[in-house]
């Protein structure tokens, strides 16, 4: 048959398969909706011109519809409607409709009709042109700007707007590998560490240090040296040492540490710092920082301090680490009778360290 002979009976096929109706007649709805697939398909080679463009418009929206509305049968339709977009994909090339008609619709689809499928815009770069492509890229940018930054700790709305303006810019980020898209959508949700981090990597994969670094001195604050606050340090110190300024990375290390004690980031202290002069020094101050401080959160920090400096410790560390010892047992007197029982039988091969204890009294 001729387009002409099928521009209302295949959408009206549509329709009437996509009716609510008892499910033994599922099968022969599903034949159905398949043959006008199928039909659309052989049009391509007999037919093709804007016609079939719009005609195949039409009926992917009204499978997109059917998804939402049949639950029961929503994978097949889901596959069926991609199938579809695809055949829309090919109509456009062999007969290029307006492209700025064209990435109208393409939007219009995804936010008027949310089960939709994904739209791959590698399939219509040759029709949209480098106009159509600007004309979608302002148009979804100008709507996601629209959208409400979700602040840390917050919990976002995911509607189905906001769903699918996420998956439109994912996707022209991506095709277009356009880093500042990409920063557009990351950044529109704050909510947690990792969010931060992620927009900090990004930065730095795209070289673009200064902005990276900033990021993580966002991302520090916001998550109060919690969550992803490691690894942004990781990031901040990798961009300080390629920059040549190690200084820098142990200043946010240090003031790291003085504002969030915790092991992870006293290690990255130590290791940048260790085969220097400063390191001695540099650690005792951590340590009586610690002991300021005297919280619980504070103590177990020196706890686990400690035993990192009694694997790693040197000759000339023996005497400062008892008296390391003796301040935390000013500390946490009440426990650390047991703490010590646990240091001893984890060192009861190194006699050194045992009669050093013993003559210390501990």
């Amino acid at each position: 048959m001729r387009l002409d002979d099928l521009m209302d009976p295949l959408p009206a096929t549509v329709a009437t398969a996509l009716l609510d109706g008892e499910e033994e007649q599922w099968p022969a709805r599903w034949q159905a909706l398949v043959g006008v697939s199928v039909e659309l398909q052989s049009l391509l080679l007999t037919d093709p011109g804007l016609e079939l463009v719009l005609l195949t418009e039409q009926i992917v929206e009204q499978l997109a519809d059917g998804v939402a509305a049949s639950p029961a049968h929503s994978v097949e339709l889901t596959e069926l409607t991609h199938r579809v977009l695809q055949t829309h994909a090919r109509a456009c090339v062999l007969a290029p409709p307006d492209p700025i008609r064209l990435a109208d619709w393409l939007l219009r689809l995804q936010l008027e009709h949310p089960e939709a499928p994904d739209v791959s815009l590698a399939l219509y770069a040759s029709v949209l042109d480098d106009e159509g492509l600007a004309y979608y890229r302002d148009l979804a940018v100008t709507r996601f700007e629209r959208l409400p930054v979700i602040g840390f700790g917050q919990t976002g709305r995911y509607d189905r707007n906001r769903w699918a303006l996420l998956r439109i810019m994912e996707e022209l980020a991506e095709y277009t590998e356009d880093v500042d898209l990409q920063l557009l959508v990351l950044t529109r949700d704050l909510s947690s560490g990792w969010h931060y981090l992620q927009v900090a990597t990004v930065l730095q994969d795209a070289g673009r240090s200064a902005e990276a670094l900033e990021w993580v001195e966002r991302g520090l604050r916001a998550t109060g040296g919690r969550g992803a606050a490691p690894r942004l340090i990781d990031v901040a110190i990798d961009e300080y040492l390629r920059m040549g300024a190690p200084e820098r990375a142990i200043a946010l290390c240090h003031n790291a540490f003085l504002d969030h004690p915790s092991l992870e980031v006293y290690l990255k202290l130590r290791t940048l710092v260790v085969h220097t002069a400063d390191w001695p020094p540099l650690r005792s101050a951590l340590l009586q920082h610690l002991a300021a401080d005297g919280s619980p959160h504070a103590v177990e920090v020196y706890r686990r301090v400690v035993e990192v400096e009694l694997t790693r410790r040197s000759s000339a560390d023996g005497e400062l680490v008892l008296d390391w010892l003796e301040q935390l047992r000013t500390l946490q007197p009440d426990a650390f009778a047991d703490y010590l029982d646990h240091i001893k039988l984890r060192h009861i091969a190194d006699r050194q360290l045992l009669d050093d204890l013993t003559r210390r009294g501990l």
